[in-house]
């Protein structure tokens, strides 16, 4: 994974956890815009964050199902930290 300052908050969590159970697509042009359940995600910097961290490995530039990373899969899999103390993107 990349080296980001941003931390992986509990939105990100959600989001990755609704890519692994197949509720994400990638649209298709320019930039990374999720589209969960047949919507555009309410962050729309999500995408592209969470892309550049090396958690979603993106389909293409035609667009399709999103996909988690080994890394996002670990992270997941992980327990989630207490509120004081939240995963590094990266």
């Amino acid at each position: 994974m990349k080296t980001a300052t941003a931390t992986m908050s509990k939105r990100d969590r959600a989001v990755l956890r609704a890519i692994a159970a197949g509720r994400c697509q990638v649209s298709g042009g320019c930039g990374t815009t999720l589209l969960i359940d047949g919507l555009c995600c309410a962050d729309q910097f999500a995408g592209a964050r969470l892309t550049g961290a090396g958690l979603i490995a993106a389909p293409g530039s035609a667009g399709g199902p999103a996909r988690l990373t080994p890394a996002a899969e670990a992270l997941l899999a992980a327990p989630e930290p207490s509120p004081g103390n939240r995963t590094r993107l990266g």
